[in-house]
């Protein structure tokens, strides 16, 4: 067991940060680790729209508007020095696979051909892989949701309307070294065990942890 051990048990969701910004380069580094994970195709099929600094008032402006933020519980999430919002690309998926390598598999003719969204998945991995790669940075990094204000906010940014936004990730460097004052509701769920997840040669029902 090594250092990779180390990030995964120490990583958690920040919601508090100093407003200090990204040092020159970071943001590259980190993508540059992200952009390593599994790609069906080696298509890479995922963008990134990066708000940092004053920039990031665009994004809270329209998914958390100022009559709405008095009584938001993380006020010190607003301080990220930078919003990052993945997005997933399915035509660029759709286009590789109607490429001469891969067109028997049929995947070029459209979306509805695929058993399952890789662009999703991959995008996913990604996104996993950066938040790891930030952890091991000494940064704090967020994943959540945009429930209210997509519409608007893809328009505000210019965002191609085929694009799936996965949600967004604050990134910054944490307010306070003992994160687990941040912790979310959810924090408490004790995890599952090994044995409640592996199901060995075939569906069997779940054993207790």
């Amino acid at each position: 067991m090594g250092a990779f051990v180390d990030v995964v048990m120490a990583r958690r969701m920040t919601r508090s940060y100093r407003s200090d910004p990204l040092p020159d380069g970071l943001l590259e580094r980190l993508v540059g680790l992200a952009n390593r994970a599994p790609s069906a195709g080696k298509t890479q099929g995922w963008h990134l729209v990066v708000l940092e600094g004053a920039d990031t008032a665009r994004f809270w402006d329209i998914t958390l508007p100022p009559m709405r933020r008095g009584t938001f519980k993380w006020q010190g999430l607003l301080d990220a020095p930078a919003i990052l919002l993945p997005f997933a690309d399915p035509k660029a998926y759709v286009d590789r696979y109607g490429e001469p390598d891969k067109a028997a598999t049929g995947l070029g003719s459209g979306v509805d051909a695929w058993p399952a969204p890789y662009w999703t998945i991959d995008a996913s991995m990604s996104v996993m892989t950066l938040l790891l790669a930030a952890e091991d940075e000494g940064l704090g990094a967020l994943f959540f949701g945009v429930f209210k204000g997509e519409r608007e906010l893809r328009r505000a940014l210019g965002v191609p309307p085929h694009l799936e936004l996965l949600g967004a990730i604050s990134l910054g460097y944490p307010a306070t070294a003992d994160r687990a004052a941040s912790a979310g509701r959810s924090a408490a769920r004790p995890s599952r065990a090994p044995q409640q997840i592996i199901h060995r040669g075939g569906w069997t029902p779940t054993r207790p942890a």
